[in-house]
């Protein structure tokens, strides 16, 4: 499992001219599984980025949480996270999670999100997404399940 974890003043979700999902002050997170990821990777993934203390706080260090600051995640699925480029131009994407058990892994990792008392909202699985953010520093950090 990878997710990109950028720190935004805002982000939005864009399907048909429609917002499916937006976050002020927070996470906008790109989130993609590969084919072996287990639930036991989301658990330890999940206290990672609910954890994560990459807001500045009154001495300007990056010490404080989402909690801490009251933010919300944006969170949207994001196969191309396992794009094989090492042969050629154009992207592999087989270690990508089989499009039905990945949409089931993503909303999971989703209300798990919420139930820890962060306000989530999300894309469309497999749409056609557009989405804008404001990258807040900028900080973008990249994690993957191998490494925690």
């Amino acid at each position: 499992m990878r997710v990109v974890v950028q720190r935004v003043k805002y982000a939005t979700c864009t399907v048909d001219g429609k917002i499916t999902g937006k976050c002020d002050k927070g996470f906008m997170l790109l989130i993609g599984f590969k084919e072996g990821d287990t639930e036991a990777q989301m658990d330890k993934m999940l206290k990672k980025v609910s954890g994560m203390r990459i807001f500045e706080d009154e001495n300007g260090k990056m010490n404080r949480s989402l909690a801490d600051v009251n933010g919300s995640i944006l969170a949207i699925s994001q196969f191309t996270l396992y794009a094989d480029c090492k042969r050629g131009n154009r992207p592999s994407f087989t270690e990508a999670m089989h499009y039905e058990t990945a949409s089931v892994y993503y909303d999971k990792f989703c209300d798990e999100l919420n139930k820890l008392g962060i306000h989530t909202e999300k894309g469309i699985f497999g749409a056609d997404m557009k989405v804008e953010l404001l990258n807040d520093g900028p900080v973008t950090i990249l994690l993957d399940s191998d490494d925690l």
